[in-house]
């Protein structure tokens, strides 16, 4: 199944995406939140749509496609989980996965604008396979690991570089402004992606290929992961992980970085996840 979800801030209902069209599920009754994760949420949807295939209304076009999983208790980061990345960056390859969060306020719609914080000069694009956790997970053996997964998504882990390194302090700064985690378009459940270690993801800048991977890149791949975070913190049903980024970020640019500014549009994709696009905007003035 392909889960997706819908509508204004706040006011969001819930849907599955069938061969391209989006349905509405609101009557199931339950957002894609821990409560549904962790209760075999999934499996009932699947009996739900089976039973109402017929009779699930259709989506209008023009409703807002939100975040596809509701705000999750934590959004988990991983920092530079790709070689040439680390490269790029001037960075050692790490010997354990960097961990970071992102503050779960960030989470937005794959379509919203992002928006530059304000006195941002900075603010950067990051292409991210987004697992979502299925069921609570604690001390998870490799082996095992993706057991404990309920689907991907795809993920714009937007960093405002200066927060992030400049300011001193925890790399969470330059990760959480609002609009910073646009989610989806809609989240995949884990049987519709053969082997989450070897997709292809890509993301552009004003129609200009910045970042152009695979998965297969990773230093320590889906199961490593799931592994080492759960050594440290019970993973709940819902959590969402962001898994790292490939080189071609703006601040990997030579001879110079350079950062997104108003009006700069944003779109990127994963094979099998779909795709989502941004248009950066300033920060409103008060």
């Amino acid at each position: 199944m392909k889960l997706i979800r819908f509508g204004q801030p706040g006011k969001e209902k819930t849907g599955v995406l069938i061969d391209g069209v989006r349905y509405d599920t609101s009557a199931f009754g339950e957002d894609y939140n821990e409560a549904f994760f962790e209760n075999n949420g999934l499996e009932r949807l699947k009996q739900f749509v089976n039973e109402q295939a017929a009779g699930l209304p259709a989506v209008d076009e023009n409703e807002r496609w939100a975040s596809c999983v509701a705000r999750p208790s934590k959004i988990i980061c991983i920092g530079l989980n790709y070689a040439l990345h680390a490269k790029e960056t001037n960075a050692p390859v790490p010997k354990e996965p960097v961990v970071f969060f992102k503050s779960t306020t960030a989470l937005c719609g794959p379509f919203d604008d992002v928006i530059i914080p304000k006195n941002s000069v900075k603010t950067d694009w990051e292409v991210e396979l987004a697992v979502v956790i299925g069921k609570k997970a604690s001390y998870v053996d490799e082996a095992a690991a993706l057991d404990y997964v309920a689907g991907y998504a795809l993920h714009n882990d937007y960093s405002e570089r200066e927060f992030q390194i400049e300011r001193g302090g925890q790399w969470v700064k330059g990760k959480s402004c609002d609009t910073f985690a646009p989610l989806g378009p809609f989240m995949a459940t884990s049987d519709e992606i053969a082997n989450p270690n070897d997709l292809k993801l890509w993301l552009k800048v004003n129609g200009t290929m910045m970042q152009d991977s695979t998965t297969s890149d990773f230093i320590f791949n889906i199961q490593q992961v799931i592994s080492h975070l759960s050594q440290f913190m019970t993973l709940l049903p819902g959590d969402v992980i962001s898994t790292g980024t490939p080189a071609g970020v703006g601040l990997g640019q030579k001879p110079e970085p350079w950062y997104l500014k108003p009006g700069d549009v944003v779109e990127l994709g994963i094979e099998g996840l779909g795709t989502s696009k941004q248009t950066a905007v300033a920060y409103p003035q008060q």
